[in-house]
């Protein structure tokens, strides 16, 4: 068994802009994990909320936790073991999803059919950050002429408060006018009680499909009062990281947003999907600062989950990875043997 890794900076094509900042890079950690002539990688974006915000502290991180040993481990106890150990989900993942991307590639099956889901078949979303107006009349036409994506989501939450927010929101049903797209709306967690009331009936007014994370994360006690009476279906992101959070917030909301890197990988991933769908909830897909080894991995699930942000990696100038394409508005997973996504040698070899 061999395990190495590779620091590369990933440069975003537009920065993305949410409620609580600004993103215009980030520098993510492969791992390569190779035995008996098999490679399977995986992927890290560090993140401060996630608990290892350097991908020196990711590597850090999962070496301490490789020193551990691994060898001869299945993957659902090596991740029970590093949730024990504490290592930071952000750092964990990356090797989580070199481990099955290997084991689909020794079964000789595409990631998708060894969990058990069915091939993607749900278009993604695509983000557009929050910006004011012009820059919205600007960017819409970049990312939607001559593709095929078929819906977008909103950042909304501006620090400038709820005009800024309809300000940039109607900039954009005018600007898509000539586009056949849904429109989904993420606040990430950017409004009061009192102002997720208003925007949420605004919002239904105009069409959008649901709402994402309308509260703070600690705030979830207080989404029953949002619940109701809901003119939107709500779901929650932030306050979702693990499959044991569910029942806190269950009677309260319509479904759950997993992401590879606050959960931990595909292992816990499968679970929340499971606990999800015990409380009778929906569930929903998306992404952090990824290239396409993370993005594949995680489009290996869509099968079995309702709604996609799978989106991160058309917005990389370049892309350092391949083996997650959009076809007819659809992120797709590999069908060959894993995942189906790898570092692009150029970026292997210089990492």
């Amino acid at each position: 068994m061999q395990i190495s890794f590779h620091k590369v900076a990933l440069k975003k094509r537009f920065p993305l802009a949410i409620s609580r900042g600004v993103r215009y890079h980030s520098e993510n950690v492969f791992i390569r994990y190779e035995k008996e002539g098999i490679v399977g990688w995986g992927e890290a974006a560090p993140g401060e909320t996630e608990g290892a915000d350097t991908p020196e502290a990711v590597q850090q991180a999962l070496e301490q936790f490789i020193a551990t040993g691994i060898d001869e481990v299945s993957i659902h106890a090596l991740y029970d073991r590093a949730r024990q150990l504490q290592i930071p989900p952000c750092a964990y993942v990356g090797l989580d999803i070199a481990l099955w991307d290997w084991t689909a590639k020794k079964a000789g099956m595409p990631l998708y059919q060894m969990l058990g889901f069915p091939k993607a078949h749900t278009p993604t979303s695509v983000t557009i950050g929050i910006n004011p107006p012009e820059v919205v009349r600007e960017r819409v036409p970049l990312l939607l002429e001559g593709t095929t994506v078929k819906s977008l989501k909103i950042k909304l939450g501006s620090p400038e408060g709820l005009d800024a927010d309809k300000a940039m929101f109607d900039e954009v049903v005018k600007s898509t006018q000539n586009y056949n797209v849904k429109i989904r709306v993420d606040a990430n967690g950017g409004w009061s009680v009192q102002d997720a009331k208003h925007m949420m009936q605004w919002l239904a007014d105009r069409k959008v499909d649901y709402i994402e994370q309308p509260l703070k994360e600690g705030e979830e006690d207080r989404l029953k009062e949002l619940f109701e009476k809901r003119p939107l279906p709500i779901y929650v992101d932030e306050s979702c990281r693990f499959s044991e959070n569910i029942p806190n917030f269950a009677a309260h909301v319509d479904g759950v947003n997993m992401k590879l890197m606050k959960c931990g990988g595909i292992t816990e991933a499968v679970r929340i999907i499971a606990t999800a769908r015990a409380h009778g909830l929906k569930t929903m897909i998306g992404c952090m600062s990824e290239s396409s080894v993370a993005i594949a991995a995680a489009a290996a699930l869509t099968g079995g989950i309702d709604h996609i942000d799978l989106d991160s990696h058309y917005n990389l100038a370049p892309d350092p990875a391949e083996g997650a394409p959009m076809v007819e508005g659809i992120t797709l997973p590999g069908e060959v043997p894993g995942h189906g996504a790898t570092l692009k040698e150029e970026f292997y070899a210089r990492s």
